[in-house]
């Protein structure tokens, strides 16, 4: 759905009593049409579809705040129309520039789930910009808001994500997920570690010279046999035997076993969960709130055994 763009004018887009200078009385910030806590999930609710429709109702009747609002309900739903509707919404508040990232978050977020139009926003879709900005009515996932969600993402959804990958990055997450199984990791999960560490970019350096698609820190490297670690099969080798281990060390807790992997299982010792590191926290919300379940889903054993290809 195309709106005029007329009809979004910056009074009513504003939607707020402005910050002004003291002096100047210049406007220094302007809320936006995002920054509207999260509506506290009611039993028997509107179902997506129903949220969808009482949006475009709401922009109808030109009430864009209420629009954004249904918008986000089904954006946290995990709906990729309502995430692209409210990262469009909030491009048109052109003279905010909080409002610009936070539109800028909503598309990428819709891309990484397969929205066809999100996707053909950007030049190459990949994981959030880094000038992206998440609006306060979407919050980070975390354990406690996923503690009863035990279904992970669907393949279906994974399989729009890895759709819109180059060709090259393409093939080594369908790499990632032909081996995982063979480490007692699921693809899924495979996949969201990957995404997370590098968007697979076999070539992917971290300033802490983590390397390549699972970036493997040196000692992790020598820890599970990888020669090379920019050697993109010698990588997801090494980085699956790892992750399989964590899953298995921490009785398939996600959070835990993603967290040890960002941090090392040590610090998730002495923290007796995730270490209050900002980089961990944000590194295990991107986890969740791409996989969802917080306990991990083992696949079936593969069909038949496959012998590892060598790693150096």
């Amino acid at each position: 759905m195309r709106w005029r763009q007329s009809l979004l004018t910056l009074a009513t887009l504003a939607g707020a009593v402005p910050a002004v200078g003291a002096d100047t009385g210049i406007v220094v910030s302007l809320r936006t049409l995002g920054d509207h806590p999260p509506e506290a999930a009611a039993d028997g609710g509107p179902d997506l579809p129903q949220l969808l429709e009482q949006g475009q109702t709401a922009m109808r009747a030109l009430d864009f705040h209420l629009a954004a609002q249904h918008y986000c309900s089904a954006a946290r739903r995990g709906s990729a129309d309502g995430q692209y509707r409210l990262g469009h919404l909030l491009l048109q508040q052109r003279s905010v520039p909080k409002a610009q990232a936070q539109g800028r978050f909503m598309l990428a977020l819709a891309a990484q789930n397969g929205h066809a139009e999100a996707i053909r926003f950007f030049t190459e879709a990949g994981p959030v910009p880094g000038d992206g900005q998440r609006p306060p009515c979407m919050p980070e996932p975390t354990a406690g808001s996923l503690e009863n969600h035990t279904e992970p993402v669907s393949h279906e959804v994974v399989k729009r994500y890895l759709d819109q990958l180059n060709r090259e990055r393409r093939r080594w997450a369908q790499r990632v997920q032909e081996r995982a199984p063979y480490y007692g990791v699921d693809p899924r999960l495979a996949v969201s570690i990957v995404r997370a560490e590098s968007n697979f970019n076999p070539l992917a350096v971290s300033p802490k010279n983590a390397q390549g698609l699972m970036q493997l820190i040196p000692a992790t490297a020598r820890r599970f046999g990888v020669r090379n670690p920019l050697d993109p099969q010698q990588n997801i080798e090494g980085g699956l035997a790892y992750l399989g281990w964590l899953l298995q060390r921490f009785d398939h807790d996600v959070v835990k076993a993603s967290a040890a992997y960002n941090a090392g299982e040590g610090a998730v010792d002495r923290h007796q969960g995730v270490p209050p590191f900002p980089e961990t926290r944000a590194y295990v919300a991107r986890i969740l709130g791409f996989y969802l379940a917080t306990r991990h889903q083992p696949p079936p054993p593969p069909e038949k055994p496959a012998k590892a290809p060598p790693r150096g």
